[in-house]
């Protein structure tokens, strides 16, 4: 839906005019280029950028290798493709406050360019992306913007994330390879990037530790100070931004105190001279572009632009001096000699894009588009609402710039059956050029003709033709219980009156239900896994999941309308269990799914000594004392009741999830970090049982090698460091040529209790429905005395 009036006028807030125009002169004052690299959303040094951009007015842009599937999530349970679509957006958003340009390696969501999860080596990394395909995407993304400089946001070290160190070396490898003519994976014009800097500090901190000191300092870029006419400082600028990555708790306030500068080193340059600044060598504005046929014409717009800044805050005065740049502009793009276009023409084209979008702002022109709903199925159309300011112009047309399968019967817009459904993984993004469907305006002002688009306040999201939405879209059958049947609730069908139907596995049984369908599995039903397939008039249908949250623009993730049943066989200890979640996993559904007796523990029960004493085992999900209001503050209460006779299992937190080594868990227990040293990334490293006999590793399951085999993403992470000795360690495992890690499983008796800590990253395995994580969370589940 539309954004609601309220909505409308604090974002509206948030960009007066005078904003938006003093942002739209700094731009003029640099034809530099300057392109970060990264390998995930949120790698980007915001701070550094917001000064590049604010103040030197650099064009910038940022080239990541992945979406961030195999992050963690602090906002929702997204996760995989539905994390990077979420994180797609999140960047976009972190994008228009920077003002700079995004270009994905990862096109699609099955692509080989992919966040697999944590990861220790470059090497791995590009093995597991295909090093050749990254480099030819890179390769691409360089060659179609052409950045004067390039700069990794890490260091190739080790004690860095694997994925860092492969960015880095790749943007080595595609300085060459861009300006090489003869690299036969990209037609598109040769480009040399001129200089590539490193960054001169370490990227240790709670997550990373640098092996090896960084590079020599070659020259500091100033950060410190702030934007003239707001008053923000850069850091705080950067922040702004940052604040968009919520799924990654990021955002925060930065104070003069805390702002700093950043130390760069050159690590190659292709100009001459010195290099004392970022500046040294290049181009900086027009009047310094090196080509006799252009320099009287770009001095000029040059000369123009100058005086627009000075002109600033009066939009009449800067009107007619932008209108005679843009002119100047247009002249020198027309002449501009053959030798020079490779080098010069890409800037000119830069410069007529900003120049028109200063020129709009500056003459006061104000396009307001709205659709009546954010999501539609191909055939479907939506009601649109145009408002026009026109301000001060000659002449101004409006109309709606739509792709193929889109046209427009007066105040509605229609789709065709076959148009194409909206790409969750767009592979860039130009914050000044929205996509189509949009609102493009033709204007004339000062005799110089513009096309500006806007884009609808929320841009809609066309679903597929044949689409609705099957819950759940994963399951597990227990066969060690009674129950074999699953409850299936369809919804959001399209179109409405489609017969809706399943395809089923041999023997299999399905019962129309008024909400979607009751499936039974045969009583003699094995292990293994079965898929149920949607079916939309007999025609295979898609699935919807919609992402929607109030920082980011709508979105949808498409896939087969199928049903994943893992079916199991998991002994279940007779234990009443209560679940105390933060938001950040389900693992409360997967042992309900699973037939464990589970209910939530709400805040009163909390609090409650007689509500907390009907339970037997109590879960305390990842991340829940972070994001659980009230939790830590029970924690005394909860090591209590375990040590009345209690299980208490926690499951994985990191050090800043108000995670407190003395008082968090019932004995002291340190949780390691930085998070590299203490994980175990490879999903199929080899665990070592040390306590066999341990009823953790005996009942109700007998725990085999078997049930380490097709985990998902890693091991786990997070994991205890060092714990006081009532805790026995369980099991060992290590990442290849490292040293074993004993902190994954850690169990104490507490009392008549006990207290069971894990960093298995056992929520994701029941997310993908492996089953060796069902058996291990059985037993851990169970009670000390019947042990």
């Amino acid at each position: 839906m539309s954004l609601t009036d309220p909505e409308r006028l604090a974002a509206e807030r948030l960009t007066p005019q005078i904003l938006q125009l003093w942002r739209a002169l700094v731009p003029l004052k640099s034809v530099i280029s300057f392109m970060s690299t990264g390998a995930h959303p949120d790698d980007e040094k915001s701070d550094i950028l917001a000064a590049l951009s604010f103040r030197d007015g650099f064009d910038l842009s940022y080239a990541c290798s992945t979406r961030g599937e195999g992050g963690q999530n602090d906002i929702g349970t997204e996760a995989s493709e539905a994390l990077g679509t979420l994180r797609t957006a999140e960047m976009e958003r972190a994008c228009d406050i920077l003002n700079m340009r995004m270009y994905w390696h990862c096109e699609d969501p099955q692509d080989s360019i992919f966040d697999f999860g944590f990861s220790k080596s470059g090497v791995e990394t590009l093995g597991k992306w295909g090093h050749k395909r990254l480099l030819k995407r890179f390769v691409e993304i360089v060659r179609t913007e052409r950045p004067d400089i390039m700069c990794p946001t890490f260091l190739d070290v080790p004690g860095q994330h694997g994925h860092h160190r492969a960015m880095t070396q790749a943007a080595f490898e595609v300085t060459s390879l861009a300006a090489d003519p003869n690299y036969a994976e990209s037609d598109l014009p040769v480009w040399q990037v001129r200089k590539l800097y490193l960054p001169a500090f370490s990227g240790a901190g709670q997550a990373y530790d640098d092996d090896l000191p960084p590079p020599p300092v070659t020259l500091t870029v100033q950060v410190k100070g702030v934007e003239p006419h707001t008053g923000w400082s850069f850091a705080r600028i950067g922040q702004q931004s940052r604040a968009f990555h919520l799924t990654q708790a990021m955002g925060r306030w930065v104070s003069a105190d805390d702002e700093k500068d950043w130390p760069l080193h050159l690590a190659q340059s292709h100009v001459a001279g010195p290099d004392t600044d970022l500046h040294s060598g290049l181009a900086s504005t027009l009047a310094d572009i090196d080509e006799p046929a252009l320099n009287p014409v770009l001095r000029e717009a040059q000369n123009n632009i100058t005086a627009a800044i000075a002109a600033f805050p009066d939009g009449a005065k800067i009107l007619p001096l932008a209108c005679s740049a843009l002119r100047y502009i247009r002249d020198a793009i027309q002449v501009c000699p053959d030798q020079a276009r490779g080098d010069i023409l890409h800037k000119l084209t830069r410069k007529e894009t900003q120049l028109s979008h200063l020129i709009t702002i500056a003459a006061g022109v104000q396009v307001h588009a709205r659709l009546d709903k954010s999501y539609l199925n191909a055939g479907d159309g939506v009601e649109i609402t145009t408002e026009l300011r026109p301000g001060m112009v000659e002449t101004i047309a409006v109309k709606s710039a739509l792709p193929k399968g889109w046209s427009q019967d007066q105040n509605r817009l229609i789709t065709t059956v076959d148009v194409q459904v909206t790409d969750p993984y767009p592979s860039f993004y130009l914050p000044d050029t929205p996509r189509l469907p949009c609102i493009e305006a033709s204007l004339v002002v000062h005799g110089e003709q513009i096309v500006r688009r806007f884009a609808f306040e929320t841009p809609p999201v066309v679903l597929p033709a044949y689409s609705a939405a099957i819950t759940p879209d994963a399951d597990v059958i227990n066969s060690a219980v009674a129950d074999r049947t699953l409850t299936i609730a369809v919804k959001d069908i399209f179109p409405p009156t489609a017969k809706v139907s399943l395809l089923l596995p041999d023997h299999w049984q399905a019962t129309k239900t008024e909400t979607g369908f009751i499936v039974t599995a045969p009583d003699d039903v094995s292990e293994g896994r079965y898929s149920l397939g949607l079916l939309l008039d007999g025609r295979p249908a898609q699935q919807v999941r919609k992402i929607k949250y109030s920082h980011i623009d709508p979105r949808a993730v498409i896939s087969p309308a199928e049903l994943s049943i893992q079916v199991v066989h998991v002994a279940l200890p007779d234990v009443r269990v209560g679940y105390i979640g933060g938001g950040n996993d389900r693992v409360d559904h997967w042992l309900d799914r699973l037939g464990v007796d589970v209910a939530a523990v709400s805040d009163d029960n909390l609090k409650s000594d007689t509500a907390l004493a009907r339970f037997d085992t109590l879960v305390i999900g990842i991340f829940a004392l972070k994001f659980r209001d009230g939790l830590a503050e029970q924690m005394p209460r909860l090591h209590r009741w375990c040590e009345r006779g209690g299980t208490l299992l926690t499951l994985y937190h990191r050090p800043w999830d108000n995670w407190d080594p003395d008082r968090s868990p019932p004995r002291p227990l340190e949780i390691g970090q930085p998070s590299l040293r203490w994980r175990v990334t490879d999903e199929t490293a080899k665990v070592d049982v040390l306590q066999p006999n341990s009823p953790l590793m005996t009942r109700p399951n007998q725990i085999t090698d078997a049930d380490w085999e097709n985990w998902q993403k890693e091991r786990g992470l997070y994991f205890a460091k060092q714990w006081d000795p009532a805790y026995l360690p369980i099991l060992s495992m290590a990442d290849p040529k490292e040293q074993p890690l004993q902190g994954a499983l850690l169990c104490a008796d507490i009392g008549k209790g006990r207290h069971i800590h894990t960093s298995l990253i056992l929520h994701h395995q029941m997310e993908k429905t492996t089953p060796g994580a069902f058996r291990i969370m059985a037993n851990l589940l169970a009670k000390r005395d019947v042990l």
